[in-house]
């Protein structure tokens, strides 16, 4: 390849990728794209019950509801307190599974597990006492490996899970007030 045909390739690969990609951009984000926060801009107040747990899995409802409190102060500009909030975050932990993903070819020993855990949630506005968002049967999960080798613990599994639980709850809260 020539270097005209290289400096050429990387103009139009490089910068002008770039500007149409932030030209295709919308500054409401129910319109498309969005730098930037996908919130509105008004300071919200949520208040993080912590989680029931209806599982046999103790100390999870005090993890989930860490991670959440986390992800909130983390990925949005609400703030979090407790008592006297414009809107309530309440759920219950209601299944905890371990499944098989993998398995050894010659042992036929498992090599890597799933944790699942489901939960149900609401998300409430205490002014209008109505509710926001609502989902039963929400999971999210996590892997882990406990083979020989590696040996990870059940509780990596249980941590990707509550990571991953945490996220998409925060992203249920996009949603309109």
């Amino acid at each position: 390849m020539t270097r005209v045909a290289q400096a050429d390739r990387l103009f139009w690969g490089g910068p002008l990728a770039l500007l149409l990609t932030v030209a295709s951009c919308a500054s409401d984000p129910n319109e498309g794209y969005v730098h930037g926060w996908s919130y509105d801009g008004d300071d919200r107040t949520v208040e993080v019950v912590t989680f029931e747990n209806r599982t046999f899995s103790h100390g999870l409802e005090a993890r989930l509801t860490e991670a959440i409190v986390k992800e909130i102060e983390r990925t949005t500009p609400w703030t979090v307190q407790s008592g006297g909030a414009e809107t309530t975050l309440t759920g219950a932990i209601v299944r905890v599974d371990n499944r098989a993903l993998g398995t050894n070819r010659d042992s036929g020993l498992i090599q890597e597990y799933a944790v699942e855990i489901a939960i149900n949630f609401e998300w409430t506005d205490n002014s209008q006492d109505r509710v926001l968002v609502a989902r039963n049967g929400f999971s999210g999960s996590g892997a882990f490996v406990p083979a020989n080798r590696v040996q990870e613990r059940l509780h990596v599994g249980e941590q990707g899970a509550v990571e991953a639980l945490a996220r998409s709850i925060v992203a249920e809260m996009r949603s309109d007030w």
